[in-house]
């Protein structure tokens, strides 16, 4: 299973891990672990691109581990709706494929 953590200020996302890998299908053919991750890795390369924010990431493959947070309490609307597009793709893959291959929670910083 996935488990996906957002990290909350108030109303704002302000960071993310994944870990762990869906089991849907065999590797390689999992189609909720390149799903969950594809949204994570975009949501890392859009604010980079596309923002100003200071961030750090990091990721650890074999783990199936992405993690991501914002530095600094400045965080432009772009990082903001970014983050936002992230969780709403998760709900989605969780809505579709179950809370059996995506867990999903929010820790309030």
């Amino acid at each position: 299973m996935i488990r996906a953590e957002l990290l909350k200020r108030g109303e704002t996302i302000i960071g993310f891990t994944l870990e762990g890998h869906a089991g849907y299908d065999a590797a390689g053919k999992d189609v909720v672990c390149a799903a969950v991750s594809m949204l994570g890795i975009n949501t890392v390369n859009a604010v980079e691109q596309f923002t100003e924010d200071l961030f750090s990431a990091e990721s650890e493959e074999k783990k199936g581990r992405l993690s991501f947070r914002f530095l600094g309490d400045e965080i432009s609307e772009k990082g903001r709706v970014l983050l936002d597009a992230l969780a709403l793709g998760l709900k989605g893959v969780q809505s579709e494929y179950g809370e059996k291959y995506l867990s999903m929670s929010i820790k309030e910083e």
